[in-house]
């Protein structure tokens, strides 16, 4: 993998949508940010906590493999420190993570993110213009 590369197309993408991305030059495994955000979302504070790992991901460069990264962001949206250490220490949430993971590669997805509708995909950072595109096309059949 070329990560210069990958991250030139970043940053590219993320200047022409207007997105805040920082510097950085590893990449983590977010394996465990989606077992959190998994549980985020059943806590009502699932959007928050994807924006904060996001922002703490991209922006801010943090490592958010690591538990005290992770249960920083949750109390950061008003989750229990506490129960996030829980829930990842006894990976509450591993057979949904790995659930979903199964769907998508039944799916056929690969990136992130994908968005998909009947039978059609658009795959990586699109502008609103072309998801507007995207939807309204499909009672068409074609994009345009």
């Amino acid at each position: 993998m070329d990560v210069d590369a990958m991250m030139k197309r970043l940053r590219d993408t993320a200047t022409e949508l207007g997105l805040p991305l920082g510097e950085r030059d590893k990449t983590y495994n977010s394996r465990l940010a989606q077992e959190l955000g998994l549980w985020a979302e059943t806590e009502g504070a699932g959007e928050a906590f994807h924006k904060a790992a996001f922002k703490a991901y991209f922006v801010d460069g943090k490592n958010i493999a690591r538990t005290p990264v992770l249960t920083d962001l949750a109390a950061s949206v008003d989750l229990s420190s506490e129960t996030a250490e829980d829930v990842l220490n006894n990976r509450l949430f591993k057979a949904s993570v790995d659930q979903d993971w199964t769907d998508s590669r039944e799916l056929g997805i690969t990136a992130v993110p994908t968005f998909l509708m009947n039978k059609d995909r658009l795959v990586g950072a699109q502008s609103y213009e072309m998801l507007e595109n995207f939807v309204a096309m499909q009672g068409a059949g074609k994009l345009v």
